[in-house]
């Protein structure tokens, strides 16, 4: 602003809140009028010459620059600084520097073409904290000296050119799809896995079972087998006593006779049977009578030397 825009006749300037104004005499700078109201006397010519704000500014860089593997990419830059509140910093700010944003702007490039093209595409991306401290660093130590303070400058975005940005997405995708993969066949291994443990307990649990059945099974054959043998020794007995001149031997043979043609009726009886049939005739009974007599015998006699001291 122009000192005919802002000095009244009376020499009454007004200082909003934020700002501050630079006062000159006769072209010269002599001080600072900070918010309110000042008093300027016209005859000694002093007038306000610039007004500036203190308030935190933004400035929205984006650098297009290559990386080191060739690819390009623009890479956006938020810088926000501010002028520094003491007077000398404010007398710099307005008097030593023309044009700020385009100053932080031209320091922005320098830093970020100059980073970038040592790194590759990945790494950029995870290095974007340093590069931002270093343009942080860089705008600090240069906007100093023009009375500017660098609050912040982070890198916001980092975008490639639009067919790296769709060849990086298909690469992330096959990698997820690989790791999906992976995840997918230890299931598949973890479930096989707990499948087999669960049918060799099932197994082993109808093993368990199986085998109790059997000794079961077998202990009602041992009992059943030791009632028919005190059946037919009752039997014997009983017959010999009631008929004289009968031995045991003429007893079995009736019982066996009779047994198998109990056998042959049940046969008989039922319409569908798989039987093997033997000789059934006299001679051949008497030879089946004499090979269990024979057999019973030779028991015995096996019976009396395993008990012989």
């Amino acid at each position: 602003m122009s000192s005919a825009d802002i000095c009244s006749p009376c020499g009454v300037v007004i200082v909003n809140q934020s700002e501050v104004k630079t006062i000159e005499q006769c072209g010269a700078f002599t001080g600072v009028a900070h918010p309110g109201c000042h008093c300027l006397i016209p005859c000694l010519c002093r007038c306000v010459n610039q007004t500036l704000s203190m308030r935190q500014q933004q400035l929205h860089v984006a650098c297009e620059t290559k990386t080191k593997d060739n690819v390009f990419v623009t890479v956006k830059v938020a810088v926000q600084y501010q002028i520094n509140m003491d007077d000398e910093s404010i007398k710099a700010a307005a008097y030593r520097l023309t044009n700020a944003r385009d100053q932080i702007e031209s320091y922005v490039f320098d830093v970020v073409r100059s980073s970038v093209p040592k790194i590759e595409l990945d790494d950029v991306f995870e290095t974007k904290d340093q590069i931002s401290d270093s343009i942080n660093t860089q705008l600090t130590s240069s906007m100093s000296k023009f009375g500017y303070s660098i609050l912040a400058s982070p890198i916001t975005d980092i975008d490639p050119d639009a067919q790296v940005k769709r060849a990086m997405n298909e690469i992330n995708k096959m990698k997820r799809l690989r790791v999906a993969a992976g995840d997918e066949g230890e299931a598949v291994k973890i479930r096989a896995i707990k499948e087999a443990e669960a049918e060799a307990a099932r197994t082993e649990i109808q093993a368990k079972a199986d085998a109790e059945a059997k000794y079961m099974q077998g202990q009602g054959i041992a009992r059943q087998r030791q009632a028919i043998i005190t059946g037919l020794r009752d039997s014997v007995n009983a017959f010999k006593s009631e008929v004289a001149g009968v031995d045991a031997k003429n007893v079995l043979d009736l019982m066996i006779v009779t047994q198998y043609f109990d056998m042959m009726k049940e046969i008989g009886a039922q319409s569908k049977t798989n039987a093997v049939f033997m000789n059934h005739s006299p001679g051949a009974l008497e030879d089946l009578a004499a090979a269990v007599q024979k057999g019973f015998m030779a028991g015995a006699f096996d019976a009396q030397l395993a008990s012989a001291p």
